[in-house]
């Protein structure tokens, strides 16, 4: 089996169609090659594994690390071995002792129009006495506190405090139903639950204490619940045993001080629950030490964010973008970090570009779902808002297709910003795929190449790197500092999700295998196709519903494309196509034979929808992801599953009688 293919190492030119970031970004850009020694990606190179102390050189430790990297017990890798810090600490105080204490941290923006900005200062005091109230209802070091709240700003401040004394959290995102959550605070064996009465969708409450009520009532263990008051009047709730309620929580601490406690590198610093090849839920583990360094650094380099931004990223805490990209990594580098409640339509289709022109925002990160919404709003939205202080754009949580990359460039970024399309996961807890943009030209359409020390294998099914252009499965060769440290139900499960298919223990060969298919290009830069998963076997050929989308969205006069299997009549699979049009387009014949021709032109007959179905929209959840699995279940006429995580559940229905209709 071939170990490694290169990429990640040596790091060529790019030959194909580039864009360059603009000098004046580069010439403040945090992260540049232009300095007098080797390019970057060679240092890294060079000094590999010891280039991550530039990382860990980002944060304040209570006691310095002996190793960078201990690999004796591979896979079960360790970072900054010895080393001891406190993840609050560093996303707090040490900003008050550099005299920042009226700096903004948190600017939140709720779903009624509400505004609320937490200073370092303010963000201390809540922690601090968050943190005091815990400890008081009994949560000790290494106990999993599990976090059940909307994005409102008591849930990176439960998260901050639980971390302040050497607490583990689990969130789990607001939008999953009473036996996600139960299935969650069973599986992590907590005690332990913060969560709220209610929160808005649509400008309507929805009861979270209801669905929090039965989670509990269905594990076995007594579980302390604390409830934060976030509708008022709107839903009255009683607290009964085993309940306190957070603000009340917070005045019977109003003052206090808890000193963080040391954590070694290696401690747990929270569970994050992903979904696993099984069907259950995977308790991904990630570190202290090797993750803050990491999602500091990337923040820092890929980001580009420092102290004096205002930065945002437009997505959930439930998920690992916001806990690395919303709290860990700005806060760690001190910077004002954007929360926004709400949904990217409500009260109206301007509503981020709204609150980037009144905060001033520099830099803005988001998923291409709905980069791809606001193209087929149009341009008018977000030309009636001034965005002239945006520097750096980002994309995150799916491929970026050419199309809607140079929309987004073009009138989000006005030609000028930057677009950094980044690729990563729950495990690897940070950024590892992308162009540095003070580094890097742009390719439309291509994450870009590893960023440097991170090793990158495109393979074979036999572990041999594909030719340039070819489809392969992405692997990790090296280990990297924010990666899982293992899964919470066992080691076993860890090792045979991750590790087994691709590496070879007999010659000390591990790769990590990411389960994303993906080709690389001549120029080392790469393209990511979807999930192993996300293929459609038609007449014994594996086709790739990215693929298929991809060639569909590149249509003028299509927003956006989900590409599903269904069981054909006569045997065999079929393709269904869900397209939602361009606002200025008509969804009619012949666009969907412009979309037929595009497919069988792009990838072949083969890959040739045998339907087109026309949708307003598509069924996403409040994170912004596409639920395929619904659009499948109609397609196969079949009963449909939990639409619990649904933000717009109204248009299932309207699928299912166009679809009859076609």
């Amino acid at each position: 089996m071939d170990d490694r293919n290169g990429w990640g190492r040596n790091r060529p030119e790019p030959t194909g169609p580039t864009l360059d970031p603009p000098e004046s970004f580069v010439e403040q850009a945090n992260v540049t090659d232009t300095s007098d020694d080797q390019p970057l990606g060679e240092q890294f190179e060079r000094d590999w594994p010891d280039c991550w102390e530039r990382a860990a050189d980002l944060l304040t430790w209570d006691e310095s690390y002996d190793t960078v990297l201990d690999d004796e017990d591979a896979p079960f890798y360790e970072w900054f071995t010895d080393g001891k810090l406190n993840a609050a600490y560093n996303c707090v105080d040490r900003h008050l002792e550099a005299g920042r204490k009226n700096h903004a941290a948190i600017r939140w923006e709720g779903k009624q129009g509400e505004r609320e900005t937490y200073t370092y200062q303010d963000l201390s005091v809540a922690v601090n006495e968050f943190a005091a109230a815990l400890r008081d209802l009994g949560v000790e070091a290494d106990d999993v506190v599990t976090i059940y709240l909307p994005m409102i700003p008591e849930l990176p401040i439960a998260m901050l405090a639980c971390a302040r004394i050497g607490a583990p959290h689990s969130v789990v995102f607001a939008g999953l139903s009473a036996d996600a959550l139960a299935t969650r605070l069973d599986a992590a064996d907590s005690e332990y639950l913060v969560t709220c009465d209610g929160y808005y969708r649509r400008g309507d409450a929805f009861n979270q204490k209801s669905k929090a009520d039965n989670a509990r009532l269905s594990v076995d263990q007594d579980v302390e619940t604390v409830v934060v008051d976030r509708l008022g009047d709107e839903l009255p709730h009683v607290l009964g045993d085993g309940e306190s309620d957070y603000h009340e929580l917070r005045e019977a601490f109003a003052g206090a001080s808890v000193e963080p406690v040391s954590r070694d590198a290696e401690d747990m610093l929270f569970l994050m629950y992903t979904s696993g090849t099984t069907g259950d839920p995977k308790g991904v583990v990630h570190s202290t030490g090797g993750y803050l360094a990491q999602v500091a650094w990337t923040a820092r380099s890929v980001l580009d964010i420092r102290p004096e931004d205002t930065y945002w990223c437009a997505a959930d805490i439930g998920w690992i973008t916001g806990h690395s990209y919303i709290v860990y990594g700005p806060l760690a580098l001190g910077t004002t970090t954007v929360m926004y409640e709400g949904t990217p339509d409500y009260p109206d289709r301007d509503r981020l570009w709204e609150i980037i022109d009144r905060n001033a925002v520099d830099i803005f990160y988001t998923a291409p779902t709905a980069v791809r919404a606001f193209m087929k709003w149009g341009e008018s939205y977000p030309d009636s808002h001034d965005l002239s202080s945006l520097r750096l754009l980002g994309t995150v949580g799916e491929p970026i297709s050419p199309g809607p990359w140079r929309w987004y460039h073009d009138h989000i970024g006005n030609g000028e910003c930057p677009v950094v399309d980044t690729w990563w996961q729950t495990e690897t807890g940070a950024i590892l795929i992308s162009t540095l943009p003070g580094v890097d030209e742009m390719k439309p359409g291509a994450a870009g190449p590893p960023l440097p020390g991170i090793d990158v294998a495109v393979v074979d099914e036999d572990g041999n790197a594909v030719d340039p252009g070819q489809t392969g499965y992405l692997t990790i060769p090296r280990p990297w500092p924010a990666m899982v440290r293992t899964l919470y139900d066992g080691d076993d499960r860890f090792r045979a999700e991750y590790w087994d298919r691709f590496s070879d223990p007999d010659v000390g060969v591990w790769r990590y295998f990411s389960g994303d298919t993906a080709a690389v290009d001549e120029d080392g830069y790469i393209t990511m196709l979807g999930r192993v998963d996300d293929v459609i076997n038609v007449a014994s050929t594996r086709l790739s519903t990215m693929e298929i989308e991809g060639a569909i969205a590149d249509v003028d006069g299509v927003a956006e494309a989900a590409v599903v299997g269904r069981s054909g009549q006569q045997g065999g699979t079929e393709i269904y196509a869900y397209v939602s049009a361009a606002s200025d387009r008509d969804p009619g014949e012949t666009l969907r034979e412009t979309i037929l021709e595009r497919v069988e032109t792009a990838i072949g007959p083969i890959a040739t929808p045998e339907a087109v179905v026309f949708t307003p929209e598509l069924p996403k959840t409040r994170s912004g992801k596409i639920m395929r699995r619904l659009l499948e279940d109609i397609a196969n006429d079949e009963e449909l599953g939990d639409t619990s995580a649904l933000r717009n559940p109204e248009i299932v229905g309207e699928i299912q009688s166009e679809r009859n209709r076609s």
